[in-house]
């Protein structure tokens, strides 16, 4: 697979990365098993890919441990990138950026990861009541320390944040701003996808011009660019899925023109060539500093995302892309 040298720290990492969330987080827990899970990452490293993005609260913590088992045997082969900063109880989640907590919380993760250090250490969201700039500092202690390679901030969950007339990502670049003055941010995770293309507008290029990666998460729309999911099939309760504005069956019926243009554009490059992968490919040209993280936890899907590295994109399939419709929620 090709290789993609991202941030201050010139980190290398896969083309494509891979998500772990969906093996122990968030998706429909009936259709999890760790061993299933296990054989996904093996898969995914042998395809070329590295970077392995978990998070302590995936689990919570379970998602860390499954990811240690492989990393046991192939630390070498792989690119760690884990996430501190939320708290999960039964009913709700919290940030805490507490400086101590902070260092706690890489400890628990290393120990549970079964590794020395951490490639990229991620903030997930701010703590409202800690100025960013000491949780950051907290954390650049512990790239002083050896246990951190490199850090990177997620976006502040947009439509909550939003300030009337604002842009969508506007909020995570104030921060941005403010821990650039700390310790050199190295990446940048958001949302990006075909149907979600907000972060295009600023936080992309802020990221480009500073030389910072971007990590796109949900890259494949919770899988339904991938073209695998029927409109009204339903979902079980614990899968978010099941409260997202653009899965009731209205909406996903209403956004199959998207699937549709991406099945096109994926026919003119053969066979073999998935909805999916057009998708990741799309990502991949929106800049050599995006890294497109879809999430699996299946051998085939691995695979398969990895493989959509090879997939070389048109100006014309790009300019059709461009002109397929907007997604639509519930909330429209």
């Amino acid at each position: 697979m090709k290789r993609r040298r991202i941030g201050a720290a010139a980190l290398e990492v896969g083309a494509i990365g891979l998500g772990c969330m969906p093996m122990s987080w968030a998706y429909t827990a009936s259709q999890r098993s760790g061993e299933t899970s296990v054989r996904a990452v093996h898969t995914a490293l042998d395809s070329g890919t590295s970077l392995l993005d978990t998070a302590d609260m995936y689990g919570p913590f379970t998602n860390e441990l499954l990811m240690g088992r492989v990393l046991k045997e192939r630390r070498a082969d792989a690119f760690v990138s884990t996430k501190c900063g939320l708290l999960v109880g039964e009913q709700h989640i919290v940030a805490n950026g507490r400086p101590g907590y902070v260092k706690r919380a890489c400890d628990a993760s290393l120990r549970r990861l079964q590794t020395d250090v951490i490639d990229l250490y991620q903030l997930h969201r701010a703590d409202p009541e800690v100025p960013i700039e000491e949780t950051w500092g907290a954390m650049a202690e512990l790239v002083a320390a050896g246990k951190v390679r490199a850090l990177g901030l997620c976006a502040v969950g947009a439509r909550a944040q939003r300030r009337a007339g604002a842009r969508m990502h506007d909020a995570t670049v104030r921060q941005l701003e403010r821990v650039q003055q700390v310790f050199p941010v190295s990446c940048v995770q958001a949302e990006l996808s075909v149907w979600s293309p907000d972060a295009l507008e600023a936080l992309v290029p802020w990221c480009a011009s500073r030389g910072v990666g971007f990590l796109a998460a949900m890259p494949l729309g919770n899988g339904f660019l991938s073209g695998t999911l029927t409109p009204g099939q339903g979902f079980e309760p614990d899968d978010m899925r099941a409260r997202h504005p653009r899965f009731t069956a209205e909406m996903m019926a209403a956004n199959q023109p998207i699937v549709a243009g991406l099945r096109r554009v994926a026919q003119r490059h053969g066979d073999e060539v998935t909805p999916a992968q057009v998708a990741l490919a799309w990502l991949l040209a929106q800049g050599p500093h995006v890294v497109p993280v879809p999430g699996t936890k299946r051998e085939r899907w691995a695979a398969e995302n990895c493989a959509a590295a090879d997939v070389p994109l048109s100006h014309e399939d790009l300019a059709e892309i461009a002109e397929l419709p907007p997604a639509r929620g519930s909330w429209d």
